[in-house]
C-alpha cells in the first residue's frame, strides 16, 4: 500500500463515517424517542425538537471516549499505518452494512456492540495474519490485542442489561406503588417531591458524571463541579419541585416537563456516549495519517502515538451532532425500530408483531410458577394492597391529540430518569455501554412492573425480547466474523479488495432500502384499522364495518389471484399468496380487537346495540378460514405436481368465481360508503350461486363415475365450490349485521 492509498482510504473513511452516522442514528436515536412517542406527551414536532437540542449539546460531551476506537481493542504500537488503515475500513464497512440490515427489519440493535467486536474481529485476523506472515507463535496474539480492556468492555455491555432491566422494574414497581395507575388524583400529595427527585437525578447524572467528558470543559471546572455535587444536587432539587408545584397550580401536568427533559437528557446522554461508534474508527484513522506523516515514512512506522490521549476538536464534534440531528428528522427506518419497542411495551393488548415460541412458553410458566410461590408466602392482605394500587385497569393514558397513548407519563418518566441514570453514569466512566440494550430492557422491565404482560400478551412480548436480545448476539457474531474477513481481503487484495467491499456494500444497501420499501407499504395498509377516538357511537360502529371493507376488498383480489394461479399451476404466485395468510389472520384479529373495543366505547356512553353486532366476529373469522382453506389446498396441489384441473372444471369454477367476487364487491363498497345496500339483488346472487353448485355438484358425480376426474381433483373441486358458498353466507350475514346496526341507529334517534 503506497502514502497515495493511505489518503484514499481516509477519503473512504470520511464518507463511510457519515453514512454510518445516518444508519447508526436510525437505530440507536429512537431510545430516548420512545418514552415521549409512547406517552404522547407532546406533538411529534415539539419532541424532536427537543432531542435534536439534546443531540446537539451532548456531542460536545463525547470527548473522552474517542479513545476507544484508538486503543480500547488493541494495541495501536504493534501494527503498522497500513495495516490500521485495513481494520479500519474493514470495520467501517462492516458496521454500515450490519446495522443498516437490522434497521430494515425494524430491530433495535447496539451500535456499541458492533463496533467493539468489528475492532476485535479485524484486529485479532491482522494479528494472525501478522504472526503468519512473521513466522512467529499464535501465542504472541495476546501482546496485540488489549484483551483486559476488552473483556472489561464487553462485561460491561452484558451487565447492563440485566442491570437496566431490574433497575427500570424496581422503580417503576416502586413508583406505581406510590402513585397507582390514577396517578393524577396523588399527584396533588408528592407529585412535586417526586418531580424533584427525577430532574435532579437525570441532571445530577448529566452534569457531573457526564461534564469530565466535555471537550469545553476545562479541569478546573470539572472538579468544582464534583466537589459540590451534593450542593449542586439540592440546588436543582429545590428548584425543580418549586417550578413543578408552579407548574400544577397552573394546571398545568408536571409529568410533562419531566418528560420532555428527560428526553433531551437521554438525548444528550446518547449523543455523548455513541457518537464514538459512529467517528471514533475515522477519527483515529485521521489522527493516525497525520502522526504517520509527519514521521516521513509513512508505509512502516507503527502507530504508538495512538496510545497518547488526543483532544477531539468541539468543531468536528458539532458537524457530527449536526447529521445526528438531520438523521432523526429524516429517517424512516427510525420509526420502523420504534414501532418494534413500543408494541412490546405498550399497555394494553393489541397487535402482536411476534408469535409465540416454545422457550418464550417456558419462561412464562416458570414465571406464573414462581408467582404462585410467592403467593403463598406473602400474606393475603399485603397481596390485596399491592393488587389494588396496582391495578392496570385503572389506567388512563391519552396522549395530547386524544387518542390512546402506548403507556402513561409516569411509565415514561421512570423510562429515562433510569435509562439516562445508567447511560450518563457508565459515560462518565468511560464505559460504552449499549445505549440501545440500556433504553429497551429500562423500558421491557417498566412495562414488566406495570403488568403490560399479562396472560393474554406474555408469550408474545418475551418473544419479541428473545428475538431483540438474540439479535444483539448475532450482532457480536457477525461483526467479528465478517470485519475479520474483510480485512483479509484488504490485506491480500490492496486497493482492489476496498473496492469490491465497498460495491457489495452499496448494493446490500440498496437491496435493503427496497425491502424496507415494502415493507412500509405493508405496514401503512395496517394503519387503516386504527380505531378513532370518537364520541359519536355511530362513527365508532362504522369505522368497525370501513375495517371489514379493507379486508373484504383484500380477500376478493386474493381469491382472484389463488384461483387463477390454479387454473394456470403458477406456484410462484400461490406461494406469495400462502405467505400473505398470516396478514389475513391478524387483519381479522384486529378487527375483531376493535368490534370489543367499540362495545366498550358504546358501553361507557350508555349506548347498547343488540346481540348481533359482536357476531360480527364469528362471521369474520369463518369467512377468513374459508379463504385460508381456498388458499392452502391450491397451494398444496401445485406444489405436489397433481395433475391440474380439467378445462371444463376451471370453465365451471369461472362461474363460481365471478358471482363470488360480485358479492364481495358490492359488500366491500357497501361497508367501505356506508351505504344501503341491494340486499335482495345480493340475495339474489347467493341463490343463484348454491343453485350453479348443485348443478356443479351433479355435473362432478358424473365425471367421477367415468373416472375422468381423479380422486385428488374431484376433493379440490368441491373444497372449492363449498367455501364459495361459505363465503358469500359469510358476507350476507355480516351484511345482516350492518343493516340492523345501522338500522337501530335510526331508532334511537328518532326517539
Amino acid at each position: 500500500m503506497g502514502s497515495e492509498f493511505l489518503l484514499i482510504g481516509l477519503g473512504i473513511l470520511v464518507v463511510i463515517a457519515a453514512l454510518d452516522i445516518m444508519v447508526g442514528v436510525s437505530n440507536d436515536a429512537v431510545n430516548f424517542l420512545n418514552s415521549s412517542f409512547g406517552s404522547q406527551v407532546a406533538s411529534r414536532r415539539t419532541i424532536m425538537i427537543i432531542a435534536s437540542l439534546g443531540i446537539l449539546l451532548g456531542v460536545t460531551f463525547s470527548s473522552g471516549m474517542m479513545e476507544v476506537a484508538r486503543k480500547g481493542i488493541f494495541h495501536p504500537e504493534f501494527f503498522t499505518m497500513p495495516e490500521l488503515m485495513a481494520i479500519f475500513l474493514a470495520v467501517m464497512i462492516t458496521d454500515i452494512i450490519l446495522l443498516d440490515l437490522f434497521n430494515t427489519y425494524g430491530l433495535p440493535t447496539s451500535t456499541t456492540v458492533s463496533v467493539v467486536f468489528e475492532l476485535l474481529g479485524a484486529a485479532v485476523v491482522m494479528s494472525f495474519l501478522k504472526i503468519v506472515k512473521a513466522g512467529d507463535s499464535l501465542t504472541t496474539i495476546v501482546q496485540y490485542i488489549n484483551s483486559a480492556k476488552a473483556i472489561t468492555i464487553i462485561m460491561g455491555i452484558l451487565l447492563s442489561v440485566a442491570i437496566a432491566f431490574v433497575c427500570g422494574a424496581v422503580a417503576q414497581f416502586f413508583t406505581r406503588l406510590l402513585f397507582t395507575f390514577d396517578y393524577q388524583r396523588r399527584i396533588d400529595r408528592y407529585g412535586a417531591l417526586w418531580g424533584g427527585i427525577a430532574l435532579s437525578s437525570i441532571t445530577y447524572f448529566i452534569l457531573v458524571k457526564g461534564a469530565k467528558g466535555a471537550s469545553f470543559m476545562s479541569a478546573r471546572n470539572v472538579a468544582w463541579i464534583q466537589d459540590h455535587a451534593c450542593l449542586l444536587l439540592f440546588i436543582i432539587f429545590v428548584i425543580a419541585a418549586l417550578v413543578l408545584q408552579s407548574l400544577h397550580l397552573l394546571k398545568i401536568n408536571m409529568l410533562k416537563p419531566v418528560v420532555l427533559v428527560g428526553t433531551f437528557a437521554l438525548a444528550m446522554a446518547f449523543a455523548a456516549n455513541d457518537l464514538v461508534n459512529f467517528i471514533g474508527v475515522p477519527l483515529a484513522g485521521l489522527q493516525a495519517y497525520k502522526a504517520a506523516m509527519a514521521t516521513g515514512q509513512p508505509l512502516t512506522v507503527t502507530m504508538g502515538a495512538l496510545s497518547d490521549k488526543v483532544h477531539t476538536p468541539t468543531s468536528l464534534l458539532l458537524l457530527a451532532g449536526i447529521i445526528m440531528t438531520l438523521t432523526l428528522w429524516l429517517s424512516k427506518k427510525a420509526m420502523t425500530v420504534t414501532r418494534t419497542e413500543l408494541s412490546l411495551s405498550q399497555q394494553d393488548e393489541g397487535s402482536e408483531r411476534f408469535e409465540s415460541i416454545f422457550l418464550s412458553r417456558a419462561i412464562v410458566r416458570l414465571v406464573l410458577g414462581v408467582f404462585e410461590t410467592v403467593r403463598v408466602v406473602v400474606p393475603a392482605r399485603l397481596r390485596g394492597f399491592v393488587n389494588r394500587r396496582l391495578d392496570p385497569h385503572a389506567a388512563v393514558s391519552v396522549g395530547g391529540d386524544g387518542k390512546k397513548a402506548s403507556f402513561d407519563l409516569l411509565r415514561a418518566t421512570v423510562n429515562l430518569m433510569v435509562a439516562s441514570a445508567v447511560v450518563s453514569y457508565a459515560t462518565g466512566h468511560k464505559l460504552p455501554l449499549s445505549t440501545t440494550y440500556v433504553t429497551f430492557m429500562v423500558a421491557m422491565g417498566t412495562s414488566f412492573a406495570d403488568r403490560a404482560w399479562g396472560r393474554e400478551t406474555a408469550v408474545y412480548r418475551v418473544t419479541g425480547v428473545l428475538t431483540v436480545i438474540g439479535g444483539w448476539f448475532m450482532t457480536a457474531v457477525i461483526a467479528f466474523i465478517f470485519a475479520g474477513l474483510f480485512v483479509a481481503v484488504i490485506f491480500y487484495a490492496k486497493a482492489l479488495g476496498v473496492v469490491l467491499l465497498v460495491f457489495i456494500a452499496a448494493a446490500l444497501i440498496l437491496n435493503a432500502h427496497r425491502k424496507h420499501r415494502e415493507m412500509e407499504k405493508d405496514a401503512d395498509k395496517e394503519t387503516v384499522f386504527n380505531l378513532k377516538s370518537v364520541e359519536n357511537p355511530r362513527e365508532t360502529v362504522e369505522t368497525t364495518f370501513e375495517h371489514m371493507s379493507f379486508l373484504l376488498g383484500e380477500v376478493r383480489v386474493s381469491l382472484d389471484a389463488t384461483l387463477e394461479a390454479l387454473f394456470r399451476g403458477n406456484l410462484d404466485r400461490l406461494s406469495y399468496e400462502r405467505k400473505r395468510l398470516g396478514k389475513f389472520q391478524q387483519w381479522s384479529n384486529i378487527i375483531s380487537a376493535n368490534v370489543f373495543k367499540a362495545m366498550r366505547l358504546l358501553d361507557q356512553q350508555g349506548f347498547a346495540l343488540s346481540h348481533k353486532y359482536p357476531q360480527t366476529v364469528r362471521h369474520l373469522q369463518k369467512l377468513t378460514d374459508g379463504h385460508r382453506d381456498i388458499m392452502l389446498r391450491a397451494y398444496t396441489h401445485v406444489i405436489n405436481h397433481h395433475k391440474g384441473l380439467l378445462p371444463v372444471q376451471i370453465g365451471e369454477l369461472e362461474q363460481v368465481r365471478r358471482l363470488l367476487d360480485e358479492v364481495l364487491l358490492e359488500l366491500e363498497t357497501t361497508f367501505g360508503l356506508k351505504r344501503a345496500a341491494d340486499i335482495h339483488s345480493l340475495m339474489a346472487k347467493d341463490r343463484g350461486l348454491r343453485d350453479l353448485a348443485t348443478e356443479l355438484n351433479a355435473r362432478q358425480v358424473v365425471r367421477i363415475k367415468d373416472n375422468s376426474s381423479k380422486t385428488r381433483l374431484s376433493i379440490l373441486y368441491y373444497a372449492m365450490v363449498g367455501n364459495a358458498m361459505l363465503l358469500s353466507r359469510q358476507s350476507l350475514e355480516l351484511l345482516e349485521i350492518f343493516e340492523k346496526s345501522f338500522g337501530e341507529f335510526e331508532e334511537k334517534g328518532a326517539e
